[in-house]
């Protein structure tokens, strides 16, 4: 039976908030997503009433669960503090559901600047939680859009296959999720007792992203916490089964999704995508800063679209300049993984959602995407911790 967003309206109109209105009147919803039978919504509350409001968001969460056809419900509580009012240490977000007692969203991670005051991440002595049965988690971050980060971490977890580990993907980019393109995904993933879901495999890796379980034109106009709460609800409520590796492929930007990710799972490391220009280093660099000040190792950086060869004449061109980003992690200290070409093939078979090292595992490109597998896993077993303690982001007046 297909859920429709009135019954689950219908539904809210019967759950009380804390001064006796109908939920759906107090003006605290965010849009609600049906998809499928998954039902996606936050309720944004000030942070002062949070303890009085979550009693309400568990009965919001039930009574969406009893609508018939409900597979399952995310209802996220946000916290958000009134303008003016003093800001003190901000808790860090627990698992699960809720979403409660959110700094509000810093800009960078590590030390920013504005009205607000400063923001700091400091490491704590709590070490993180792992994920049962995965035993190492690595992103692959881009300090902008456009630099081919995507096509990037789904090749880069197929040549970590072809070096025989367990490998999956886990597609962080709510806002704009690409492993369902790129793997040419378009079934939605099972359910696991009702409360987990099953990835999907292809090419060997199981994968799992909010594109799965809501149509591809449909917006996700959510705030930071849904976010975080979404994310972390794919990283500990999948079923993963046993991995060696979890590869997360990382919304660009210096955000909650990376904040989320350094607060969550104890990361082995990271990984830096960006092109030759300078524009894109100006952008990799504030990465590779953002995930050292929260103690979060960087794997090393990738130079894609490094040049472009004609297929015709065989010219080289340097379309994006050529260099930048060898020469930057030379600056930074940190490893220089390898150079990607730009080339049609690994565009068509990228937009075809047949990845090239899976597709034409003996041709040169995919040559070069295990070359830098072979060095991510060399960086990996070089000794990143896997007990790193949490950062805490702490805002001072």
């Amino acid at each position: 039976m297909a859920v429709s967003k009135e019954q689950v309206l219908g539904a809210l109109a019967k759950v009380a908030a804390p001064n006796g209105q109908p939920l759906t009147e107090a003006g605290v919803l965010s849009d609600v997503v049906v998809s499928d039978g998954k039902v996606f919504f936050s309720v944004s509350v000030d942070a002062a009433t949070v303890k009085a409001w979550e009693p309400v968001r568990n009965a919001a969460e039930a009574a969406v669960k009893a609508v018939p056809g409900v597979v399952s419900a995310l209802v996220a509580l946000t916290a958000e503090r009134a303008a003016g009012a003093s800001r003190g240490p901000q808790p860090s977000h627990g698992a699960g559901n809720r979403a409660a007692g959110t700094p509000a969203r810093p800009a960078a991670a590590g030390h920013t600047h504005g009205p607000q005051g400063h923001t700091h991440a400091h490491p704590t002595d709590k070490v993180l939680p792992g994920i049962p049965g995965i035993d190492a988690v690595i992103a692959v971050a881009s300090g902008k859009g456009g630099v081919g980060k995507s096509t990037t971490a789904v090749n880069l977890a197929l040549g970590l296959r072809d070096q025989g580990l367990k490998v999956g993907m886990l597609d962080a980019d709510i806002y704009g999720p690409s492993l369902p393109k790129l793997f040419a995904i378009k079934e939605k993933p099972e359910t696991v007792g009702g409360t987990r879901l099953k990835p999907i495999e292809r090419y060997g890796l199981k994968i799992m992203s909010i594109g799965f379980l809501i149509d591809e034109e449909t917006p996700m106009i959510w705030r930071g916490p849904m976010v975080i709460s979404a994310i972390t609800q794919m990283l500990r409520d999948v079923e993963w089964g046993k991995l060696d590796i979890l590869v997360v492929d990382m919304p660009p930007g210096t955000g909650d999704a990376q904040l989320t990710m350094a607060q969550q799972v104890p990361l082995k490391g990271v990984v830096i995508v960006s092109t030759p220009q300078d524009l894109a280093l100006l952008d990799a660099r504030r990465g590779v800063a953002m995930f050292k000040r929260v103690n979060v190792p960087v794997l090393g950086v990738v130079e894609n679209m490094s040049y472009f060869l004609c297929p015709e004449c065989g010219t080289r061109s340097d379309i994006f300049a050529h260099g930048g980003a060898r020469h930057e992690a030379e600056r930074l200290g940190v490893p220089f993984l390898g150079e990607v070409p730009l080339h049609m093939t690994i565009r068509e078979k990228s937009d075809a959602g047949l990845p090239v090292v899976a597709t034409e595992p003996d041709g040169p490109h995919a040559k070069i995407y295990r070359d830098i597998a072979a060095k991510v896993l060399s960086e990996i077993k070089g000794g990143a911790s896997s007990g790193r303690a949490a950062p805490k982001i702490v805002i001072e007046a």
